[in-house]
């Protein structure tokens, strides 16, 4: 044995002999209990950053630990290597997106193998290989099969210069991207998946979840899908017309109650009465609704808060209760994509209608009122409203109605409009089909073609995958690179087989890639299904899912989505994917920057005081002593604040990084990452080491049985012992991975606290020390296995490592695990005065008694009348004097 730590010879030596032996590679074995963890798969953007290390850490913890338990653990890694950056990348570089991911693959795989993670890596996949994307084709003709796949003409974002479509985040700002035009939007052919089918499913499937999946998740999904209960109601338009195909405006409404409070109608500028009506309109008002078409862009589309703009059509329409005339007005707040495209303005009852009313001068009238301020002849005060009053009351002002209460009023308004034929009660969801289509080369090519004679044509299952060019003209702009491809685009219809046919020339979202790859793991060989049933049946769900919360309401819905179509394919037989879902917080850095935002500066050319605790006192600029800012902010190059795992693992060696990884914060929480917490980790590994070292010759192997008596030292190092395994133990239960790290620094302090030395060591004294280290080295395997894998090798003697050896996470033994003694805190009026140590099974009276008879308090409480004493079990005595 080294008399010092090598962090480099050994995690080489380890990493070498895990692969050679296929340490971590698992089957289908129905004797054992199965573990299925799972970190989200990486895009192969070329290199990892330090929250990639975090992520990957935590799920690298917790599968050591379960295989330590006797798990049949199955911990797969692949690649999300189909999207835009890889493509852009074409368009800048000039270099083929399958060279460029495949090397950034090789790349991102080294750095994984180097943090020593313990992978399967003989299920590793890529989403960009053929045999990969066969299934997400297989998958698509099925969901055509049950209707869950269309295609239909859709707005979509589109540059006119570059004449090219553009995603959301593209059009940002109502502007392109790459050339700065204004970005229109125009209707386009696109495909869909009926996710809408699955709303109420969704909805109801998150009550398995709960407390298994991070509330904020289940919140985000549950306004995503967005149900609404309430009733549609026609507002008849008054234009004595004949002619016009839509002579009403259905409205979809929650608060049919307040409908005789409506001053106006307002419609979605794309609504058909706008469309349809057009020339009736002023030019005025034409031109003010082609500005909302274009202008607000980017909040139509992402939800923001805007301020409320519109204009009044001329038209009328008829509220169907009151028979009142209504103004139909076109607002920016009102989506076509929501509802109906129009909504009944109530100001007095719905905050946006109120801001609208407000600004255009629109009659606000109260028709719901809190009880107490109705008059027996259902009449209320004349109160001036400054908002609007969005709860439930009692209804007033409106004809037969007055006087119910708004849930009565809602179920017998309803009733009265099915009744009359002008409305019916409904259920709406603000979720949307999930548009499929992307107008780029690197993505899943959609296995349709068109034939002049048989219209649109399935590709048959036997001639999948479709295959994408091995390259495609790169301009980024104009439509798909695929429609330049000839040699993809042409083809014969596998209907008729003789007409001239075209390839689809969209490629599929990259969230259908990643909807799906987890089930894909259990059978990635599989050439004929996308896995085997039976092994889904075995290992799915996963157990743990651990990503980021940036992905709740896309990568997580459609993988809940999509696992629900898979059930009702056959292929499986339960309904939701993940079990239980760990979201881990960023990991952000300092950065150091001009009061303007100017200029960023690297940390070397910056002289910063910090105070004991590492917070920043002052900083400024090491050149000419310029004050500088300081921020925590998110990784990035051009911060000078990114920190590569490459740089770290050689400085510090890849157990170190992992342990502050997961140590130096919650793992739900932010981690800024500091050098100084690192060098902690790797401080605390030498003393493990030096420990070792100084008990290794000695008798300190002592395995036989447990010995009768232990001297007082070997006793208290026993009950320390089994403390930590009981702490760790829950700790990891709960999912709590920087407290045991705590946990283990205490257990190694009361190690180095024995005072016995090893050469006059008795059987209990070296008993206690063996199972101290036996302990340590296990419950320390989850964040440095290099170095117990080391350590256990030169320990046990052999070399097969610690999962083939049979070794187990070890069990706490409940009677060493008792606490000695309690520290109890002493008050009086509420003031710390002073500490007794009582035995845990101390009652309330005992405890009474010893902190009245504690010095201390006799003195503060001397020739004072003591009023009550309260006891908090096992914590403190409050005693309160007058």
């Amino acid at each position: 044995m080294d008399e010092k730590y090598y962090a480099e010879k050994i995690e080489k030596k380890w990493q070498q002999r895990w692969a050679e032996r296929g340490t971590f590679e698992v089957n289908v074995d129905e004797e054992k209990e199965k573990f299925y963890c799972l970190e989200m798969l990486p895009y192969p953007s070329g290199r990892l950053h330090m929250g990639h290390v975090r992520n990957y850490s935590i799920g690298d913890a917790l599968s050591w630990y379960k295989r330590l338990q006797g798990f049949n653990v199955l911990h797969p890694i692949g690649w999300d290597s189909f999207g835009q950056p890889a493509e852009q990348a074409a368009i800048k570089k000039g270099v083929n997106p399958r060279d460029w991911t495949e090397d950034n693959i090789e790349q991102m795989r080294d750095q994984l193998q180097r943090l020593g993670l313990s992978y399967d890596w003989s299920r590793e996949f890529a989403a960009h290989r053929p045999d990969y994307y066969k299934f997400d084709q297989w998958f698509f003709l099925k969901m055509r099969e049950m209707g869950l796949a269309y295609k239909k003409m859709t707005k979509v974002n589109w540059c006119p210069k570059d004449e090219t479509t553009l995603s959301n985040e593209q059009a940002s700002g109502g502007m392109c991207w790459r050339c700065g035009s204004a970005v229109e939007k125009i209707d386009l052919a696109q495909w869909f998946l009926k996710i809408t089918d699955y709303a109420e499913e969704l909805l109801t499937g998150m009550d398995q979840l709960e407390g298994n999946w991070s509330e904020r998740v289940l919140t985000m999904q549950r306004n995503w899908i967005g149900k609404s209960s309430g009733a549609y109601v026609d507002f008849k338009l008054d234009l004595h017309d004949a002619n016009i195909e839509n002579d009403s405006i259905k409205v979809f409404t929650t608060r049919i109650d307040t409908i005789y409070g409506a001053n106006s109608v307002v419609v979605a500028p794309e609504h058909p009465v706008v469309l349809e009506n057009i020339e009736r309109f002023s030019n005025d008002v034409k031109a003010k609704i082609k500005s909302m078409k274009t202008e607000l862009l980017k909040p139509r589309d992402y939800g923001e808060e805007v301020e409320k703009d519109g204009v009044d059509t001329g038209l009328k329409a008829v509220n169907p209760f009151s028979g009142e005339e209504l103004p139909v007005w076109v607002g920016n707040y009102v989506m076509m994509e929501y509802g109906t495209g129009a909504v009944m303005s109530v100001p007095a009852h719905d905050e946006r209608d109120f801001e609208f009313a407000n600004k255009f001068g629109l009659p606000i009238r109260q028709v719901i009122s809190e009880p107490h301020l109705v008059h027996e002849h259902h009449q209320m005060q004349a109160l001036a409203l400054d908002k609007a009053f969005t709860e439930k009351g009692i209804l007033v002002h409106s004809d037969d109605w007055n006087g119910k209460s708004s849930e009565e009023a809602k179920r017998e308004m309803t009733e009265f409009a099915e009744k009359h034929g002008f409305g019916e009660s409904a259920i709406t969801y603000r979720l949307r089909d999930w548009g499929i289509s992307r107008q780029r080369f690197w993505g899943a090519p959609i296995p349709i073609v068109y034939c002049d004679d048989c219209g649109e044509v399935p590709v048959p299952y036997d001639q999948l995958p479709v295959e994408l060019p091995e390259s495609a003209p790169f301009t980024g702009v104009g439509e798909s690179p695929l429609a330049k491809a000839p040699e993809f685009v042409n083809t014969t219809c596998p209907q008729c087989e003789k007409g001239e046919a075209r390839r689809e020339i969209d490629t599929m979202d990259t969230f259908v890639d990643s909807s799906w790859y987890y089930f894909r793991y259990v059978d990635p060989k599989n050439e004929i299904l996308p896995f085997d049933p039976n092994a889904a049946k075995y290992w799915i769900p996963v157990d743990q899912y651990i990503g980021g919360v940036d992905h709740a309401v896309m990568h997580l819905l459609y993988t809940r989505f999509w696992t629900k179509a898979m059930r009702d394919m056959g292929m499986i037989d339960f309904d939701e994917p993940v079990k239980k879902l760990l979201t881990q917080g960023m990991v952000v850095g300092e950065s150091y920057y001009s009061d303007d935002h100017a200029s960023y500066f690297p940390e070397d050319a910056v002289s910063i005081e910090r105070d004991e605790r590492g917070k920043v006192l002052s900083a400024k600029l090491k050149e000419d002593g310029m004050p500088v800012k300081v921020a925590v902010e998110k990784m990035s190059k051009s911060k000078y604040n990114g920190v590569d795992p490459d740089d770290m693992v050689l400085a510090y060696g890849a157990d170190a990084v992992r342990i502050f990884a997961l140590f130096a914060a919650p793992v739900e929480n932010e981690l800024v990452w500091q050098e100084t917490g690192i060098d902690g980790a790797v401080r605390f590994l030498q003393r493990i080491y030096r420990y070792f070292y100084r008990w290794n010759d000695s008798p300190a192997n002592f395995s036989g049985s447990e010995p009768s008596e232990f001297s007082a030292a070997a006793r208290k190092l026993r009950r320390k012992t089994h403390q930590t395994i009981k702490r760790v133990t829950e700790n990891f239960e709960s999912g709590q991975f920087n407290t045991p790290v705590a946990a283990l620094m205490e257990l190694l302090n009361s190690m180095q606290d024995f005072s016995i030395e090893p050469e006059n060591a008795e059987d209990g004294d070296l008993f206690a020390v063996n199972e101290a280290i036996s302990s340590l080295l296990l419950m320390l395997t989850p964040y440095a296995p290099h170095l117990c894998e080391e350590l256990w090798e030169i320990k046990t003697g052999s070399d097969i490592g610690i999962i083939n050896s049979g070794a187990r996470f070890p069990l706490v033994l409940e009677d060493w695990a008792k606490v000695d003694e309690l520290e109890i805190a002493i008050q009086v009026n509420g003031k710390l005065r002073s500490r007794v140590f009582a035995d845990p099974e101390a009652d309330n009276s005992l405890l009474e008694k010893l902190a009245l008879e504690d010095e201390k308090i006799i003195e503060h409480t001397a020739g004072k009348s003591i009023v009550k004493v309260i006891v908090v079990p096992k914590r403190l005595v409050n005693i309160v004097v007058k």
